[in-house]
């Protein structure tokens, strides 16, 4: 017999897949959306530019994704914070954790933009940049640099608009600014004759038409107010969102220091070999932007397969549990699976979108589009797994697999395999921790499996 709960809450007797599609789309799009900036960037900057413009954008990528664990750290854990004080029937302050951290995530944007501009150039060598791409990559960064504050918000605020009970609006922000990117690229870009300062243009152009989005939204729309009268920090309230953000900004933050080493690593190893640093980082880039839209896919259908888990879970439902599981993994590796194919076997059709390069740059660039994502039809699995064992309240075991590949596999074998196969060792590191870690996520979840099967006979 239902209980009262399962009869009054969706998640608890609608069909799984039908509540599968309808949280996972929304959340698949915004993830979609997020990583349209940089890949229309590239792609518009390869057509107009040429390789060492997408050089330029590879070794600024890394102020991004600093920028995002920032944004991430307090803008999640203030959402995550806010959500348990309206459960508690406090929207007195959950309204003051929202005007904490709108004060909060604009000062950090103005200090990483301030600091940016001001060690400009060494941080940009320390990212991997060469003289052959310098003045491109300072007239990148120095303009993305100035829209750090609007980005800082928009990526932030967009958690607390969930929040308050609004997702399409967070996607819809998110939306309007990558269309508004993908229109005025082209015309920055080729029109105005403005090369990669039209790109960053364009992006810090979207970023502010998103933020004022999210902030008028606050101020007219919302259950929950930006109040000039609640801007004063409380910092009892700062620490305890920043502590439940610290998870959601690892993961960006290991991506940086992925990304710091991967740069360099392939410079210096590029120098040594017939191909160039130049080329090496330029189509490193291109693939590692490929592959964002395939695992921002990925991590959309996780995110919203984790409501539906962890109700159902909470529930005592584990027929549904599982139900919900195997029908996320399904979705996310079928479409791993497409892009795997497109990966390994079309590389070049992929790689023209990005413009027409001199063939050193296309051979290469294919061979480490076909190495680097081999095993890239395994992620939608790896990482519905790992959403898997969040939503179920295990974050020890969410934790390590969420960690394995990007920071405890591929940063040791990125160091360690070029010293033995020079330039190729740096592709090999990709499907080596991704193999490692299906091995060790495989693991994981038999014995999960088991106990579900178990509990729901």
């Amino acid at each position: 017999m239902e209980s009262i709960l399962e009869q009054k809450n969706p998640l608890g007797y609608e069909p799984v897949r039908r509540l599968l599609g309808k949280f996972a789309i929304p959340s698949v799009i915004a993830f979609l959306v997020n990583n349209l900036y940089n890949l229309v960037d590239q792609i518009f900057i390869g057509q107009g530019v040429g390789y060492l413009g997408n050089a330029a954008t590879t070794v600024a990528f890394p102020v991004v994704t600093i920028t995002l664990a920032l944004a991430m750290l307090f803008g999640a854990g203030a959402s995550a914070y806010a959500a348990i004080k309206l459960g508690e029937g406090k929207q007195q302050v959950a309204e003051k954790v929202l005007n904490n951290v709108f004060a909060i995530l604009v000062t950090v944007g103005i200090i990483i933009s301030v600091l940016g501009i001001i060690f400009l150039e060494p941080m940009l060598r320390l990212f991997g940049a060469m003289d052959k791409i310098m003045k491109y990559a300072t007239d990148y960064t120095s303009i993305i640099l100035i829209g750090t504050p609007f980005m800082t918000l928009s990526a932030g605020l967009s958690n607390m608009v969930r929040t308050d009970g609004n997702p399409r609006l967070s996607m819809i922000s998110m939306v309007v600014g990558a269309l508004l990117n993908t229109i005025l690229d082209p015309i920055y870009i080729f029109v105005l004759d403005w090369g990669v300062k039209g790109a960053a243009i364009a992006t810090v152009t979207s970023e502010i038409i998103s933020a004022i989005i999210i902030c008028y939204y606050f101020m007219k729309k919302s259950k929950l107010r930006l109040r000039k009268s609640q801007f004063k920090l409380d910092f009892m309230h700062i620490k305890n969102f920043t502590a439940l953000g610290i998870a959601s900004s690892i993961t960006q933050l290991a991506i940086t220091v992925l990304l710091v080493l991967l740069n360099n690593t392939l410079v210096y190893y590029g120098d040594q070999s017939p191909v160039g640093g130049d080329v090496a980082l330029s189509a490193m880039g291109i693939v590692m932007k490929v592959s964002s839209i395939l695992i921002g896919v990925n991590i959309g259908i996780s995110v919203g397969a984790q409501p539906i888990i962890g109700f159902n879970m909470g529930a005592m439902q584990f027929k549904r549990v599982k139900e919900t599981y195997i029908a996320a993994v399904i979705s996310a590796t079928a479409f791993s699976v497409v892009g795997w194919i497109a990966c390994v076997f079309f590389p070049g059709s992929i790689l023209k979108i990005f413009g027409t390069q001199d063939i050193v740059f296309a051979e290469f660039a294919e061979k480490c589009m076909r190495i680097y994502l081999f095993s890239i039809f395994a992620s939608g699995f790896i990482i519905v797994t790992t959403g898997y064992f969040q939503a179920t309240g295990q974050p020890f075991k969410a934790s390590v697999l969420s960690m394995l590949r990007s920071l405890l596999l591929l940063v040791p074998l990125i160091i360690i395999l070029p010293l033995y196969f020079g330039l190729d060792g740096i592709l090999y590191a990709g499907p080596v921790a991704e193999f490692i870690t299906l091995t060790v996520v495989v693991a994981f979840i038999i014995k999960e499996i088991r106990m579900l099967n178990e509990r729901s006979a």
